[in-house]
């Protein structure tokens, strides 16, 4: 098993699925993105804006206010920061402050947006998503047919950014998870158990995002208060798969959890 990179998640909104409205204020902020990187996170991946089914639009002006005390703590204490947006103003604004990663649930289909990413020097996370634009909605997918989909997108958006000017070794893929492959259970258990052929299609980074996912409280018939051990064991299982970053609500059960793995599997 590898030691994946991880991404600590902080949501920065009003109506994330499980923790909306928990981190607005700034100093609960800083004081969960604090508590990230003791528990291990290496990457801070910050949210100003959610993308679940039911989440309101969110103003750019009004996602980078909510971004920048966290940029500025950033640099103060060396965090490395990762950025989660689809809109190009605040995808722009985060390249202009020299972030590390760009996180778009897209996929980055902007072509104008593409000079930008080009002269940056940031790591970008291009996720697969079956509804392509926007927020992840509700649709049906089939398990038999969902890898085709997943690779033919990568085919097709690794293409367009090479041409755009973007270094290949500067790209990550994120398959996508729960509701933005599917509303069926299987579609995402499906990916996670092909991602070692999807690490071999591409040559690339792959990162992975199960953390509270719906479709692990479907399967457990868990509330999303206590999703934590079903969260660790798909990660777990991701990590064995190949994942080289996970994005986590919780890098420190993932953490903990890794250091017991590889304590066990090493010399005895």
């Amino acid at each position: 098993m590898s030691k994946p990179i991880l991404f600590g998640i902080l949501n920065i909104t009003e109506d994330s699925f499980s923790d909306g409205g928990r981190f607005l204020a700034p100093e609960k902020a800083l004081a969960h993105a604090s508590a990230l990187i003791a528990g291990g996170a290496h990457v801070l991946d910050l949210g100003a804006a959610s993308s679940n089914p039911d989440a309101s639009s969110v103003p750019a002006a009004v996602g980078i206010a909510r971004l920048t005390p966290l940029l500025a703590a950033a640099r103060e204490n060396n965090w490395t920061l990762s950025i989660d947006s689809f809109s190009t103003e605040t995808q722009r604004w985060a390249l202009a402050e020299g972030v590390a990663y760009l996180n778009d649930i897209q996929g980055f289909p902007e072509p104008e947006l593409y000079p930008a990413l080009a002269e940056s020097a940031a790591k970008l996370v291009v996720m697969h998503a079956v509804q392509e634009r926007g927020r992840a909605q509700r649709i049906e997918t089939d398990p038999e047919t969902i890898m085709e989909h997943v690779v033919s997108f990568f085919d097709r958006r690794i293409a367009a950014l090479v041409a755009g000017g973007v270094a290949r070794e500067r790209l990550i893929l994120d398959p996508g998870m729960g509701f933005f492959l599917g509303a069926k259970p299987e579609v995402s258990l499906t990916v996670l158990r092909h991602l070692t052929e999807l690490k071999a299609a591409f040559g690339l980074p792959v990162l992975i995002s199960v953390s509270r996912k719906g479709f692990l409280r479907k399967l457990t018939g868990t509330p999303v208060e206590g999703i934590g051990p079903a969260t660790l064991a798909a990660e777990l299982y991701a990590v064995l798969q190949g994942a080289d970053m996970i994005r986590t609500h919780d890098p420190k059960a993932l953490r903990d959890a890794l250091t017991i793995w590889h304590c066990l599997s090493g010399p005895s």
